[in-house]
């Protein structure tokens, strides 16, 4: 066996050693009735479980070939017993190398898979209008292809241009697997055609920018209320008198990190300041899961699933029906259908290269 793969076992028997300690701290009755501790433990068990059954059983299986190759080793084993024993080796050792194989799937991308909800954020970049119109329609093929999966969108801010499209969009995407398939689009997007302003027919070049944050749970991400200031002001822009003599606009600044959210969509300050905390949580969540990102990555090659906003990460080519992800060199001529929220092809190239990444630096 090889070094990397002794010492990959080596951490699956801490993994397997924890969760044994997990279940114990459950079934421990001063835990199992304060949802505070309960909750995050019972949280962190699942996530696990499923690596767990398949090491559990890949122990199993190299037990049963240790003991065949004892029976065969024994002197005073029959010849038929002998023959079986070899027969049992050769069924179980495939058995085993796929299920190591699969531990190493399954873990590398444990954590993605157990995100199910999801902020997106789509800002236009330099190209005035068109990056506007640009910014909807990657918004467009965002939505689209969450009904593809049945995840539940929900807008939490919308601020449209007067050639309708996008100042800015912040929604939420929730469903099983959203972020595995949707973490990758954060970063800078390019796009090449004639806009619809262009009388010229010249082609143009645009950018948007996208931001992908895991939505965590209220349990996952613990903010001091002290500190965060709250200013409430009257909500401005379109809406009617009956908007701009209410103070229903919200601002949250998180004093340590220096974030900022503004919310004003809603007539109501109570729903502005629910949404603006989901957005501020988010975004505090994902300042110091990038600083842990650094931190681990300072060492070796960066994921593919940072979502650096700076990093250009696709080109949108509408004259040649033509998008380029940059990160894998892949292109596709097939634009239209990825608008249109066929992504599958993209995202599927992505998740295999990043997976490679994963498990040549476990």
């Amino acid at each position: 066996m090889s070094d990397q793969n002794t010492r990959f076992l080596g951490k699956l028997e801490e993994l397997d050693e924890k969760y044994t300690s997990i279940q114990a701290q459950i079934s421990d009755p001063e835990i199992a009735s304060d949802p505070n501790k309960l909750i995050p433990l019972a949280r962190e068990q699942a996530k696990m479980r499923n690596i767990i059954t398949l090491y559990r059983e890949y122990k199993s299986t190299v037990s049963q070939i240790e003991d065949a190759h004892s029976m065969i080793n024994d002197n005073d084993t029959e010849k038929e017993m002998v023959e079986l024993a070899e027969m049992e080796i050769d069924e179980l050792k495939p058995k085993s190398e796929e299920l190591l194989q699969e531990i190493k799937d399954t873990l590398v991308m444990a954590d993605d898979a157990a995100v199910d909800s999801i902020i997106m954020e789509i800002r236009p970049g330099t190209g005035g209008d068109e990056a506007a119109l640009f910014a909807r329609d990657l918004y467009n093929m965002y939505t689209r292809f969450a009904e593809k999966h049945r995840w539940k969108v929900e807008n939490l801010s919308f601020s449209g241009s007067e050639m309708g499209g996008l100042k800015e969009v912040v929604f939420s995407v929730k469903g099983s697997g959203v972020w595995a398939e949707l973490g990758y689009e954060g970063g800078g997007h390019r796009v090449q055609r004639v806009p619809e302003t262009e009388s010229q027919g010249r082609i143009h070049t645009s950018a948007a920018t996208v931001a992908v944050l895991p939505e965590p749970e209220e349990v996952e991400i613990n903010i001091d209320p002290n500190d965060v200031l709250e200013h409430v002001s009257r909500a401005g822009g379109p809406g009617g008198q009956s908007v701009n003599k209410i103070n229903s606009a919200i601002k949250l600044e998180h004093v340590p990190t220096g974030i900022t959210v503004s919310m004003r969509d809603e007539k109501s300050q109570h729903k502005n300041r629910a949404k603006a905390w989901r957005i501020l949580r988010s975004r505090i969540y994902e300042h110091f899961m990038s600083k842990e990102r650094a931190e681990r990555d300072s060492a070796r090659k960066t994921m593919i699933g940072s979502g650096d906003r700076s990093q250009r990460i696709r080109t949108y080519n509408f004259p040649q029906n033509r998008v380029t992800d940059h990160r894998i060199n892949l292109t596709l001529y097939c634009l239209d259908k990825v608008m249109m929220g066929e992504m599958e092809e993209i995202i599927q190239a992505l998740r295999v290269y990043d997976k490679q990444q994963r498990l040549e630096n476990i």
